[in-house]
C-alpha cells in the first residue's frame, strides 16, 4: 500500500522537540484586525475559484425557480382548501 499526504494508517516518527505544543501558529500571533484582514482575503480568493453563471443561465435559473414555487404555492393551496373543506364536513 502507497503512503498517501496525510493518511492516518501510520503516524510519522516525529522527534521529541517537534511534539511542543504550537500556539496557533502564524495566525495566533496576528491581533483582531490581522485576522479579519486574513479572514477577508480568503474569503476573496475563494471568491475568485467561484464559477459564475452566465446572464442567460441566471434568467434560465430564475425562471426555473419562480414556475417551481408558483407550483408548490398551487399545491399547498389545493391541499389546504381540501383539508379546510375535509374539516368543516367531519366536525361540523
Amino acid at each position: 500500500m502507497t503512503d498517501a499526504v496525510g493518511s492516518i494508517d501510520k503516524p510519522d516518527a516525529e522527534a521529541p522537540e517537534s511534539k511542543k505544543a504550537r500556539k496557533g501558529g502564524k495566525r495566533g500571533k496576528k491581533g483582531p484586525f490581522g485576522r479579519l484582514a486574513l479572514f477577508y482575503r480568503q474569503v476573496v480568493a475563494e471568491l475568485r475559484k467561484v464559477v459564475w453563471p452566465t446572464r442567460s443561465q441566471l434568467s434560465t435559473y430564475t425562471t426555473v425557480v419562480i414556475v417551481f414555487v408558483v407550483i408548490m404555492i398551487g399545491l399547498v393551496t389545493v391541499i389546504d382548501y381540501g383539508f379546510n373543506h375535509l374539516v368543516k364536513y367531519v366536525f361540523g
